[in-house]
């Protein structure tokens, strides 16, 4: 009988022209594809602050669903397994071994029968490692003596890792450690809770933006569960096991030491809590405690963020944490313009110093004139770096100064948001023996590493500066035919350095460079997927029709021949500009080693595609303006990449596909809506309908409010009768990015459904915004190709 039923709803289903929601289970996507996802997986590595020894991580690459199907409470933008008392879904790795990196020994670390590892820390002398081993009753602490590789339990630790974990001390001979109260009792209940009040919120006349954050409170039940969860015990835990409490069980979400071990900074979330904002908005009190905790200060008493206009910051005191090279002197920013970048008031921000942090004065340092971005300190010096954000014109500046002695500011750097090929790189830090990082000085000189954009693609580079007069020297830069990067210093003098070397045929390895000498190899990993080693990949420059620079990077199969035209896929994501020369910039690199992996469009390479990957859609304009003209801009970039890879005669222009992730896929579905130049579209995890996102969208600065006609405009929801290509939707039913609802695409869905258009719609139970489980990855590999096959491969040509 029920055979019967299901059989005639199909029929009735296909009758009317829906397509039958039938229960097929995880698909698989081609063998060709499978043996890549099934290859040998490659280690992270991490090396040690002492510079003698290398990390070798192996993660779960993928892990099964049945991982992500454990309990989930999903509670002020948090995601908690109450089980575990941990985040719900985290990486972790499954194997550890260490590597000397002088004689190329190499140990594996002994861990227990399915240790899950998680946030692997170096002790700064690089002695130890601390990780965490998630059980299936909460998370255990280890620590690994790097030079036996042997691991140790804690026992009576166990940790919560949920806004805190674990960290060094400063002695490197302990740790502070989030621990799950004693004695807390039972959890509040969380399935089949009768209310017993009714959920209330007020507003009072406060104006701000309200961001669509997801995962919030919701009850009072939420409430009390948040409180639970996240609730911890400060303890300082020895390598021996002793276990010292300090201060009372609440919601810490900071608990810095002083870089001198004597005083902790300790940030408490408490009361109300918000159901519209996730717990960074919630109200928090910031002190100073000495060792014991029997001492404390006040330093903040901030409430609730439920206020801010865009790119704005909260009045008072922001960014506090303790300068790493003083014994115990904090440091923090405030806002001189209430905290609203859209007034014309200079300077935007004041560095304040507190060098007696129990009873010295906080004094004003240095006034910035727009808003403060962030800061790094000189191992030693006094010498401080900083940056600073102008909101209206887009640009960045770097400048340094002795803090001491701030009467002369030296500005470094000067430069549009997007400028990549002008970019002077990031100061190269190092482990302190406190356990802090500090920007590591050579005499007056300090070592800046970069990408090294370039027209000719990325070349990362290692560079010396002198900072008096900002002299700089290239002690390396990537070569032409391969992609090397910095990755770590082996000496403070620059004359010995670690990097990462790869090439179109060669994998990704850790290389010792000593000057000009020939690089010892430190690593030899293997080609994991030799079989997809004849890909053939190269960089593509072009205009579009109002002369901005444009570029895709073309992935052809190893069998392609001259002038043989393929089905193809455009793969994008949209970016703002203020002005066209940097957006044509040429991002990425071709000399990379081609890898596939997870739910990639490079797959379909695999299958006889042409790939124009990451073909540039800059939307070029006013700051305040810029999406008035996105439409427009779009479709002229998606042409212009079309028409170029018809002119190198490789793309078959009746069989282009367009797909995109997120941001990609409103593009995607816009470019559907307003153009023809597409026979099937995917759209993974979009948003289609800019007025459930009110108060901006990715770069828009005004409420749906202030600029209407524009936020229907861009919503391809209001022209779902216009799209008229086939269209794959794709989203994980557990989607927690801002914005980009699940909702979303049912909608959608709906809509085109409604209006008679072709469209599938999966929602992956379980998966947020990015999909991490086995089955999910390949059953949207499978999804993916088998649209594609069917509205693309072998279309119709469209009639003259």
């Amino acid at each position: 009988m029920f055979i019967l039923k299901r059989t005639i709803l199909v029929f009735l289903a296909v009758l009317i022209g829906v397509s039958p929601a039938i229960g097929q289970g995880y698909q698989k996507p081609s063998k060709q594809i499978m043996d890549v996802l099934d290859a040998p997986v490659t280690p992270s590595t991490s090396v040690s602050p002492s510079r003698d020894r290398i990390a070798f991580l192996t993660p779960l690459r993928y892990p099964p669903i049945a991982d992500l199907a454990a309990p989930m409470l999903r509670l002020g933008g948090l995601r908690i397994n109450p089980e575990t008392n941990a985040p719900h879904t985290q990486q972790y790795f499954v194997e550890v071994s260490l590597k000397n990196i002088n004689d190329g020994a190499t140990r594996k670390v002994t861990l227990p029968s399915g240790a899950k590892i998680v946030s692997p820390s170096w002790s700064a002398d690089g002695k130890y490692i601390a990780v965490g081993n998630v059980t299936s009753k909460g998370v255990e602490l280890w620590v690994v003596d790097t030079a036996s590789a042997v691991a140790t339990h804690i026992k009576g630790v166990q940790v919560n890792s949920i806004l805190g974990g674990f960290s060094w001390m400063p002695d490197q001979k302990s740790l502070i450690v989030n621990l799950v109260p004693d004695g807390r009792g039972d959890a509040p209940r969380y399935f089949n809770v009768v209310p017993n009040e009714p959920s209330v919120q007020e507003t009072q006349g406060k104006q701000g933006f309200i961001q669509t954050f997801q995962d919030l409170l919701k009850s009072p039940n939420d409430e009390r569960l948040f409180e639970y969860f996240t609730t911890s015990q400060l303890a300082i835990v020895s390598l021996d096991g002793r276990i010292e409490k300090i201060g009372d069980p609440a919601i810490y979400d900071t608990n810095d030491p002083s870089p001198d071990g004597s005083h902790f900074l300790v940030s408490r979330i408490e009361k109300p809590f918000s159901y519209l904002f996730p717990y960074s908005r919630f109200p928090k009190n910031m002190e100073v405690w000495n060792r014991d905790a029997r001492e404390r200060r006040g330093i903040a008493k901030l409430p609730l963020i439920d206020y801010l206009t865009s790119g704005s910051v909260p009045v008072g005191p922001r960014s506090i944490a303790w300068i790493p090279t003083e014994k115990s002197t904090l440091m923090w920013v405030e806002a001189r313009d209430g905290g609203d970048s859209r007034k014309k008031v200079f300077p935007n921000d004041e560095i304040m110093i507190l060098e007696d942090p129990m009873n010295g004065k906080p004094r004003g340092l240095i006034s910035v004139e727009h808003r403060l971005q962030g800061r790094l300190f000189a191992e030693r010096g006094n010498i401080m770096f900083f940056y600073d954000y102008d909101r209206e014109k887009q640009r960045r500046r770097m400048f340094w100064t002795n803090y001491k002695n701030p009467a002369q500011v030296k500005l470094m750097s000067d430069l549009n948001v997007n400028d990549r090929y002008n970019d002077i790189g990031q100061p190269v830090t190092k482990r302190l023996a406190n356990g802090y990082s500090a920007v590591v000085m050579d005499g007056e000189a300090i070592y800046l590493s970069g990408n090294g954009a370039s027209p000719e693609g990325d070349r990362p580079f290692l560079r010396r500066m002198t900072i008096s007069d900002l002299q700089t020297v290239e002690m390396f830069r990537s070569g032409t035919d391969e992609y090397e990067s910095f990755v770590s210093l082996m000496s403070d003098k620059g004359f010995s350095f670690i990097t990462r070397k790869e090439s179109l045929d060669s994998p990704p390895n850790l290389f010792k460079r000593s000057g000009r000498a020939t690089p010892i190899p430190i690593t030899d990993f293997p080609d994991p997927t030799p079989q997809i080693r004849g890909i053939k990949k190269q960089l593509v420059r072009y205009k579009r029709d109002d002369g901005v620079d444009l570029s895709f990077t073309l992935y052809l199969p190893a069998d392609h021949k001259p002038g043989q035209k393929l089905p193809t896929v455009l793969w994008a994501y949209p970016q703002e500009f203020t002005d066209a020369s940097t957006a044509g910039q040429v991002s990425g690199s071709t000399n990379r080693f081609t890898t596939l992996g997870g739910y990639s469009h490079l797959f379909f390479v695999m299958h006889g595609y042409a790939v124009l990957d990451n073909a540039t859609m800059p939307i070029v304009g006013d700051p305040q303006t810029v999406n008035d003209t996105f439409i427009n801009q779009v479709v002229s970039s998606a042409k212009a990449a079309i028409d170029k890879g018809v002119e190198m005669g490789v793309v078959d222009s009746e069989r282009v596909a367009v797909g995109g992730h997120s941001y990609g896929a409103f593009m995607t579905a816009n470019l559907l809506a307003h153009s023809d130049l597409f026979k099937a579209g995917i759209a993974r995890s979009g948003a289609y309908n800019r007025t459930l996102t009110p108060f901006g969208f990715q770069s828009e600065r005004r409420s749906f409010w202030e600029a209407p006609e524009m936020y229907a405009r861009v919503s391809p929801f209001f022209y779902a009768n216009k799209i008229n290509e086939p269209v794959l939707l794709i989203h994980g039913e557990a989607d927690n990015n801002t914005g980009t609802f699940p909702m979303q695409s049912e909608r959608l869905y709906s809509a085109l459904q409604g209006n008679g258009g072709t469209a599938r719609l999966v929602m992956l139970p379980l998966e947020s915004h990015g999909y991490i489980g086995r089955e999910s990855i390949e059953h949207t590999l499978y999804e993916m190709v088998e649209w594609l096959e069917r509205f693309v491969k072998n279309a119709t040509p469209r009639s003259k």
